[in-house]
């Protein structure tokens, strides 16, 4: 059931949210992670809603595949492995990175033009092999030098000014919130600043879910569903070959799936079902459980789910609890 905001709370947060995960450590529950969360059903209907998913959110990478149809909307022609990489949050495995340098150079520009934040690459392990490389952190590392790569691309193409392409008020910029507004049924209600520079644009959880349903079911052509598939056909550009985004995409066919930070995660199946959730507290580490627990309540059991949900704490070294779902 619904819970409303509390008064004294930051916008889009409720202390009386419910808990959506619990961290259960030798059988004891010491922590708790509350949140909203909403699934639609293959009709667009609200089949289920718990907290307030009608409060803005920031969706931070889940509004990644709405920024790649922008840059479609644009007159950037991508497709296939480089427009699933417009709309990633990618892992900085080698194929991402030489992809990237590539989606640059085709269009006379350099890593140099990145106004990304210099990172390490997103994935543990890659971040190990890349110190242990003697690398230090640079902009083409960060999780969104794709995306970035293509809105510089599509300022190129247009002869828009590519310095002050991170500005809410540029041409580009202004498209995405076109797009966003589009695809999610409602207004923007808040414009921030994204941890890579670019502006976010904050809008409710069931609008997420609706813009995914959107981005799934859109007529072929349209820029929505190039991106849809393109993400659905290259998930392993999208996120990673260690990514929970990529084993959903490539175990479920047809499904559409993008985390965001902040513990945002957008989905929607082939026929239209969706899901949206945030966990308030912004622990990336419920994610696995809350949303393996949403695809079973959408009915989807594929052995995937739980692969995703398993989310073991250890102790010593071994294995003495877990995070689980708690609806």
């Amino acid at each position: 059931m619904t819970s409303s905001a509390a008064t004294a709370a930051p916008s889009g947060i409720s202390s009386a949210h419910p808990v959506l995960a619990e961290v259960v450590r030798s059988g004891f529950v010491e922590g708790r992670h509350r949140g909203s969360l909403v699934l639609l059903a293959a009709d667009g209907s609200v089949e289920q809603v718990l907290g307030d998913p009608t409060a803005p959110v920031f969706p931070r990478s889940s509004n990644k595949p709405m920024q790649a149809a922008a840059v479609l909307r644009a007159g950037l022609d991508l497709s296939g492995e480089r427009l699933a990489l417009a709309a990633a949050s990618h892992s900085g495995e080698g194929f991402h990175l030489e992809l990237v340098r590539r989606m640059l150079a085709e269009h006379g520009l350099t890593p140099g033009d990145l106004q990304t934040p210099p990172d390490l690459p997103l994935d543990p392990a890659e971040a190990e092999t890349y110190l242990a490389a003697g690398h230090v952190r640079e902009r083409i590392t960060m999780n969104c030098s794709g995306k970035h790569a293509a809105m510089l691309a599509a300022c190129a193409l247009n002869g828009w000014d590519r310095a002050s392409y991170l500005d809410p008020s540029h041409p580009l910029q202004q498209l995405v919130h076109q797009v966003v507004e589009e695809a999610a049924g409602e207004p923007v209600a808040e414009v921030g600043t994204d941890g890579c520079g670019a502006p976010l644009m904050a809008i409710s959880l069931v609008g997420l879910a609706r813009a995914f349903r959107t981005f799934v079911l859109a007529e072929p052509g349209t820029a929505e569903r190039r991106v849809g598939d393109a993400m659905r056909a290259h998930p392993e550009y999208v996120a990673g070959t260690r990514r929970p985004d990529t084993w959903l995409m490539r175990e479920v066919p047809g499904t559409l799936s993008k985390m965001g930070a902040e513990a945002v995660q957008a989905v929607a199946l082939a026929d239209g079902r969706a899901l949206a959730f945030k966990i308030d507290d912004g622990a990336t580490r419920a994610l696995g459980p809350v949303l393996a627990r949403s695809l079973r309540l959408l009915g989807i059991d594929a052995p995937v789910v739980s692969r995703i949900g398993r989310t073991p704490l250890l102790g010593g070294g071994g294995e003495v609890g877990e995070i689980r779902a708690a609806f």
